[in-house]
């Protein structure tokens, strides 16, 4: 795309700018990104040519998107809000609080609406397919002249080292937008990690402060070394399997404390992706979690981004939290060229 015809975005809930960052390999050009989250602005602007702004998206007034758009021919609004209020986990907290849950979506839909950028996309969990605050968006989304497509997407499918399923949605003013059908060849753990140095639990290594493993009980290191990739707590001997497991309520959940197997796309990364009992986060081979640079990395990150300034301390819940919630990088550059490719294809371009 010429820099005539350049598209310039705009990143709500950026988060550590894992959309930012794909949609700028992709070509496009973020000149803003706004978070509620501080932690967000050292990764953000660290990694990418774009602006952070501390705000809630709730209370963000339509021109200052305006500002940011200013000069360019081509405009794109993206959304993708935290997915926990949407996710299957939440369930019940979702009956108790609907209208704090809709919140973010709605605030989003209200600036679209109010800004009209030229391109519109989000992200976010399945299950929100289904709810009747997404179906409203769309349906406000055409109300307003947009061409909308949307579908889930698994990740594996478009390079993502991760089966990470997500809710895609595409919508233009410029003429009928499509996803289209993907199905690349897989990415798998070994593709990604198995070159980074050895480590033990609860070291780190020296050149990357961001290589480091949670700590393990003795009771978990044996665990660890009762574990094959791809296994359950089920292949344990009897005397170390958890209480909770051992009730009918618990046999349901066989990939907690479990390794991920070389040759095969991670699981999901989640907020709690650090530590060995949260779910199949084992390394496949060393007797530790994957490491916080592993899981950035399984979400597609590049193997340098930074993520805290240097000599920062390391905190595992809150960046386990920022990596487990951002939006893959590949996803974010596959978005961006579905999106240039559209746009050239209009034929409005200079």
């Amino acid at each position: 795309m010429n820099q005539e015809s350049q598209i310039l975005a705009v990143d709500l809930f950026c988060g550590v700018g894992g959309l930012t960052h794909g949609l700028s390999r992709a070509g496009i050009q973020v000149r803003l990104g706004v978070d509620l989250d501080p932690a967000c602005r050292f990764p953000l602007e660290a990694n990418n040519a774009t602006k952070f702004v501390e705000a809630d998206v709730a209370q963000l007034e339509s021109s200052d998107i305006v500002l940011a758009f200013e000069g360019a021919e081509f405009t794109l609004l993206a959304g993708c809000a935290p997915c926990q209020p949407f996710s299957s986990y939440s369930h019940s907290a979702r009956r108790n609080r609907p209208h704090e849950d809709w919140e973010l979506l709605s605030s989003f839909g209200s600036l679209v609406l109010s800004v009209r950028p030229t391109l519109v996309t989000m992200e976010n969990v399945p299950p929100l397919r289904e709810r009747q605050i997404f179906k409203d968006f769309v349906e406000a989304l055409l109300d307003a002249g947009y061409f909308v497509d949307f579908k889930v997407l698994n990740g594996s499918h478009i390079g993502v080292p991760q089966r990470r399923r997500r809710l895609v949605l595409v919508a233009s003013l410029l003429g009928p937008i499509n996803l289209p059908k993907v199905s690349y060849k897989t990415v798998t753990v070994r593709d990604v990690i198995s070159e980074l140095p050895v480590i033990e639990a609860g070291a780190a290594n020296p050149t990357d402060p961001l290589h480091v493993s949670a700590s393990l009980s003795e009771l978990n290191k044996e665990r660890m070394r009762h574990s094959e990739p791809g296994g359950t707590w089920r292949d344990w001997p009897e005397e170390i399997v958890a209480t909770c497991h051992k009730r009918k309520s618990g046999s349901t959940y066989p990939s907690v404390y479990g390794r991920m197997e070389w040759d095969q796309p991670a699981p999901t990364m989640t907020t709690q992706c650090y530590g060995f009992g949260n779910g199949r986060f084992g390394h496949p081979e060393q007797n530790r979690a994957i490491s916080l640079r592993e899981a950035a990395m399984l979400q597609s990150f590049p193997e340098h981004y930074k993520f805290v300034p240097k000599g920062a301390a390391i905190v595992f819940s809150t960046l386990g939290r920022l990596i487990g919630n951002a939006v893959p990088v590949l996803l974010g550059e596959f978005i961006g060229k579905v999106l240039i490719e559209h746009v050239e294809a209009s034929g409005l371009t200079g």
